[in-house]
């Protein structure tokens, strides 16, 4: 910009915008003769604004989270639903044990405890019925024991099921969410980028949820910290923060999905642009 002020003998000062939409705005307002970053030409833009010639062509990428392979049993272990789940089912476990305890702790000599030990022993009784099926061991020798053992039998063969199915959801989500190839594959995803951009406007015509974000720095926080699956932007952008930062680990998708030309945003009926 510095070269080209010079060449029309012009001085230039900068003023920076955190807002992408606030930048355009205050030069159709005309506070500014012109405006420098990715604004890529459009029809809708040039029917407010004026442009130089196209000075760089791009276009519209996807910026994935790398996540290192496919879902692993570890990281379906450490959901938040299943986490729930198994705290629920330690609990079960803890009052039936209590609940055993109470009934039989007169009746056999096993449950004939006090303090932290009856909790463990009646805990482990639970435990054990609930992965054997049955109770073989330590059989119950009161009428409301055995009614509630068998109680504790039947309930144990749902409480297994669901354990087992809520893992093998939670991978399987897990592995459809990270094998994402094309823009197809982003529902579901936590997808951001610029607001009132033509990506936006891209996201827009595909019916796909994201967040609009005010500038490109609060998004590859948010990218940083996690709280987004992917970047729909613009390439050139996209591959830069990809290739200058090694943490996070991204990948961008080999396709450009809408090819776009960039150039300086000028305010209407400048002279600038003849």
């Amino acid at each position: 910009m510095r070269e080209i002020s010079n060449q029309l003998g012009r001085e230039i000062t900068f003023e920076f915008y955190e807002s992408f939409p606030a930048m355009l705005s205050s030069l159709e307002d005309g506070l500014h003769d012109g405006a420098v970053a990715n604004i890529s030409i459009t029809a809708d833009r040039e029917s407010y604004l004026d442009f130089s010639h196209p000075i760089f062509d791009g276009g519209i990428g996807v910026l994935l989270l790398d996540e290192g392979g496919g879902g692993s049993f570890i990281s379906a272990l450490l959901t938040r639903d299943l986490l729930i789940i198994v705290l629920a089912a330690l609990g079960l476990l803890f009052g039936s044990g209590i609940l055993m305890w109470l009934l039989e702790r007169r009746a056999q000599a096993y449950f004939d405890r006090k303090g932290s030990d009856a909790l463990f022993h009646s805990f482990w009784w639970s435990l054990n019925l609930v992965v054997n099926g049955g109770f073989e061991e330590r059989v119950p020798q009161t009428r409301l024991g055995r009614v509630f053992a068998i109680i504790l039998v039947v309930s144990s063969l749902f409480l297994v099921s669901i354990f087992v199915a809520t893992i093998t959801l939670t991978m399987t989500v897990e592995a459809l969410q990270e094998n994402v190839d094309s823009i197809n594959d982003l529902e579901g995803q936590r997808i951001a980028t610029i607001a009132e951009s033509t990506s936006a406007t891209f996201l827009d015509t595909r019916d796909l949820s994201y967040v609009g974000y005010g500038s490109s720095n609060d998004m590859f926080a948010d990218l940083e910290a996690g709280q987004l699956d992917a970047i729909v932007f613009d390439v050139p952008i996209l591959s830069y923060y990809s290739n200058a930062h090694a943490e996070p680990a991204t990948r961008l998708l080999p396709r450009i999905y809408r090819r776009e030309s960039y150039g300086i945003a000028l305010p209407p009926n400048s002279d600038l642009a003849e």
